[in-house]
Order: C-alpha cells, then structure tokens, then sequence
C-alpha cells in the first residue's frame, strides 16, 4: 500500500472511529508499529491529528489563532453559552476563562445583572464593560493565541480568587483524553482557576466535541458538568460515562 493511500485510510479510520490504535492498525494492515507511527507523526505534523499514546485522537478546529476560530461553529458557541449564562445568579462571583465560546457567554449575561466576575481575559473583561458585573481582571504575561493571562504573576493572582462557578473554555473534550488545550501554560492557568471555584462547567460547543490537543487540563471526572452541544451529530455516550453531560437545546 502507497504512503499517500495509507494515510488517507487512517484520516478515515480517524473521522469514523474517533481514535488510532497503532498496534491494532499494523496487525491489520500487516505493516510494523514503526511505519504507522511515523504516519502518525507526518499526519500530526500537518495538522491533521493529535499524537497520543499508543496512537492518534482527531484535532479539534479549536486549535487555529483565535480570529479565525470566532468564525467556527457560532451558532453552537451562542446556545453553549445561553445555558451557561442561565447558571450565573445575582449577587454571585464567577471566574470567565478566556476564548471566543466564552466571549459569547458574555454577551448572554443580562447587562442588568449584578454580579462579580473574575477573569485572566482583558477581551473578556472588555465585553463586560457595558454590563452591571463588576469585574476583577487577573494581569500577567498576555498569551495572544487565547488573549489571556499566564506566568507566574498571573498565577499569584488566581490563587487570591474564590468564586462559586468557573466557566471552562477547551481546545478538547475526548472520552478518554480528557479535556485539553495547546499550550501547557494555559492548561497550568485553567487547572489553577478550577481550583479556585466550587463547581467548574466546561463550555463544550461541537467543534471541541470528541476532539482532542496536546496538553491535558483536567480529567472528566474532576469537573461538575459539560455543557454540551452535540449538533454536529456527535456521540456522547462515552463523555457521559465519566462525567455529567448537559444536552442543549
């Protein structure tokens, strides 16, 4: 079998499985784990899937700069962020990571609603300025792919924040890879602000849906719930063995 056609045929075995299994795939094909691993590694360095152990998980689109995932999966963005906008009481405190599905949560947050919101996101707390919340903005080195804060000043800052709700942005959200982003600085920020809330929600929109990036954030089964928004027909029968899964509308 041709290299081209090979790897067509594990981007398939990708897209319909939702995982690659090297050894299962070299006993099959009658080819060595070398072989299809260095497919993997051609394949991962085009962007085209996430290397993980013992084989490969489907690249989310969650992954490009962050202009051009504003123009990803907008609709389910906006119902994701309704349903986690209905959670946020008055009088409350929340911490708001950064990321265009939670820029849409702040524009589903009633302008009249008075409560206090944390953020590592000057974007975030920009979109807030119109609205009764006051807001606390964590400073630090500026990670321009997500436009938030990290490094150790921002660090130091979040471990001085309680709130009872964390509203979680992804790159990921894979039964057995967990949830997970780019770059391991954001997944050390986004660890640290679950630590500092009562109840963390991820903001699953269907692009982050079974899809998976480099560094892991948390396991499933250390935050509260997913919001979730399987439209694109994704099955979450997996995610919601190890963890509560909300269904949107």
């Amino acid at each position: 079998m041709l290299a081209a056609t090979r790897r067509d045929l594990l981007l398939e075995r990708l897209r319909t499985d939702g995982r690659l299994v090297a050894k299962d795939l070299a006993l099959e094909l009658g080819l060595s784990e070398d072989s299809i691993r260095r497919d993997l590694r051609d394949l991962a360095a085009a962007g085209l899937c996430t290397r993980v152990y013992g084989g490969a998980l489907p690249i989310s689109p969650a992954t490009g700069d962050y202009a051009a995932r504003t123009t990803v999966a907008t609709e389910s963005k906006r119902r994701v962020a309704a349903h986690a906008a209905s959670l946020i009481t008055r009088g409350s405190t929340v911490i708001l990571d950064g990321g265009t599905t939670t820029l849409e949560l702040t524009r589903a947050i009633p302008t009249g609603l008075e409560c206090d919101v944390i953020t590592h996101s000057p974007t975030i707390a920009a979109a807030l300025l119109d609205h009764a919340a006051s807001v606390y903005l964590i400073g630090g080195t500026l990670f321009k792919h997500s436009a938030v804060a990290t490094g150790a000043a921002a660090a130091e800052m979040a471990q001085r924040v309680s709130a009872e709700l964390f509203f979680l942005g992804v790159v990921g959200i894979h039964a057995e890879a967990g949830l997970t982003t780019g770059d391991p600085e954001e997944a050390a920020m986004k660890r640290l602000l679950a630590s500092r809330a009562a109840d963390t929600y991820v903001l699953g929109s269907s692009e982050k849906l079974g899809a998976a990036a480099r560094h892991a954030i948390l396991p499933l089964d250390e935050v509260t719930a997913i919001i979730a928004d399987p439209s694109d027909g994704a099955d979450l029968g997996a995610l919601e063995q190890h963890a509560q899964v909300i269904r949107v509308p």
